[in-house]
């Protein structure tokens, strides 16, 4: 058997790893170039682990370039793993696998089919999840899926926090498909489209936040976009950017004032008045440097 992985984060890591660990032959990786990573969220550079255990790999921009379509249609793989990869193969790629292209998201599908799965299922509150392991066909998220694995996210997870469970629950799914796979065994399951739901695309500056929510739903929009994403945000005075990662939800029976007014500001904290409780920030940026004081309003 032969297989090619594609991937350049947490769960692509996650994935090699359960590889190894199973002996489930790899036969190729491809991983993001660092010096293309900049804009990936949680960005691992698999190709090290794969130079380390004498796996080929290929260091790459883009995967669907002429060169690395004609390497993988060389290999002539069984199967290909796009594990954490963003970019969308073109189907010369799929059409190289003899048994399938095996993808992965972290959500129950065909619920939360899409974009910003993290994000968004720390946003709507979810609690009990599942993360999917799917071959991959001409749609979003939509085709036969091999296996699915749960996780919690708690309602004081950071999107580190969600991340780590991802790719725990990542390993211990990865290696029930791989034995699977190499068993003959693997049974996939059509996706029912009535029960499909639709993620769509965020952008960083979806982190602004509105001091109008109630403290709590800020709070969710903190954790949700905090480290590895880009943050969410406030602009004092209208003008410099105040990225808040990490705060906790105060009752307020001291401070009266505006939402997204500043109430007091110590060496390591701020405490920001909102409009049914307090927002105790415990780790910010203040991008430009400037001076704060207290009574100035975030906006």
């Amino acid at each position: 058997m032969k297989s090619v992985l594609i991937g350049s984060v947490g769960s692509s890591k996650k994935m090699l790893e359960a590889m190894l660990d199973v002996n489930f032959p790899v036969s190729h990786v491809f991983s993001i170039d660092e010096e293309y990573s900049k804009n990936i969220s949680g960005y691992q550079p698999i190709h090290k682990i794969a130079e380390a255990h004498g796996i080929p790999f290929t260091k790459i921009h883009r995967i669907n370039d002429p060169e690395n379509v004609s390497i993988i249609q060389k290999i002539n793989p069984d199967y290909i793993f796009v594990i954490g990869f963003s970019q969308l193969v073109k189907r010369e790629i799929i059409d190289s696998a003899k048994l399938g292209v095996v993808g992965f998201h972290p959500t129950p599908l065909p619920k939360m089919r899409g974009r910003a799965a993290n994000v968004w299922q720390v946003l709507l509150g979810v609690h009990e999840t599942k993360c999917s392991m799917f071959f991959i066909d001409d749609g979003m998220d939509s085709g036969d899926i091999l296996g699915q694995e749960e996780y919690i996210i708690e309602d004081t997870d950071y999107a580190e926090d969600v991340y780590r469970k991802i790719e725990d629950a990542t390993y211990r799914l990865a290696k029930r498909v791989l034995q699977q796979a190499m068993e003959g065994t693997l049974n996939p399951v059509k996706q029912n489209e009535e029960e499909a739901t639709f993620l769509l695309k965020r952008s960083p500056e979806d982190g602004l936040i509105d001091w109008n929510d109630s403290v709590k739903e800020i709070h969710r929009l903190i954790r949700a976009v905090s480290r590895p994403f880009p943050g969410a945000f406030g602009m004092y005075d209208g003008t410099h950017q105040l990225i808040i990662w990490r705060a906790d939800v105060q009752e307020n029976q001291k401070y009266v004032g505006m939402n997204g007014q500043i109430a007091e500001i110590g060496s390591d904290y701020m405490d920001i008045v909102c409009k049914d409780g307090l927002l105790h920030v415990t780790d910010f940026e203040n991008v430009d440097g400037v001076k704060m004081f207290v009574g100035h309003k975030l906006r």
